[in-house]
């Protein structure tokens, strides 16, 4: 949809919001990770701290959140289930002991197995195939790149208007 073909009435249909759009897509894909993320014992936000733990190895919670883009007072809750179900393993850093270190155990290792077939599921239900997911995942990271930006400069209306 253009602003200039549209009308204002056109500008606050539901079924006209990109941001409804995105929220309906993510709450379909929560509601399929909540289903094949059950047989692994985790929670949707859950595994995605064990797929940064997976990926990099131990880190401070700090770069944890950062990849994950949560602070610390969400992140924290998240991590101290994991560690009540054997998963990953927080200690003080031996060289800042400002700093918390998160690292997996051998259960939370050996998870990531058993983890392989998600992605592969949630591929196979979106319908797409490998390019179209690929170049839909760089268009999002486009689209929260500009966000992120637009965020920080004060949202500017395109047109000037109040």
């Amino acid at each position: 949809m253009t602003t200039s073909r549209a009308t204002a009435d056109d500008l606050l249909r539901l079924d006209q919001q990109i941001c409804f759009s995105l929220s309906a897509a993510s709450r379909a894909f929560n509601g399929l990770y909540r289903v094949l993320l059950k047989d692994l014992g985790l929670t949707y936000p859950q595994y995605l701290v064990m797929l940064v733990l997976w990926e990099h190895g131990e880190l401070p919670v700090k770069k944890v959140g950062e990849h994950l883009r949560l602070d610390s007072g969400t992140l924290s809750p998240l991590l101290k289930r994991l560690e009540a179900a054997g998963l990953v393993r927080r200690e003080r850093s031996a060289r800042d002991e400002r700093s918390v270190e998160v690292r997996l155990t051998e259960k939370g290792v050996a998870l990531r197995e058993r983890a392989l077939q998600v992605p592969r599921r949630i591929a196979a239900a979106t319908g797409l195939g490998l390019d179209d997911i690929l170049e839909l995942r760089t268009r999002l990271d486009s689209l929260t790149a500009a966000l992120d930006t637009a965020a920080l400069e004060g949202a500017q209306d395109p047109e000037g208007l109040p």
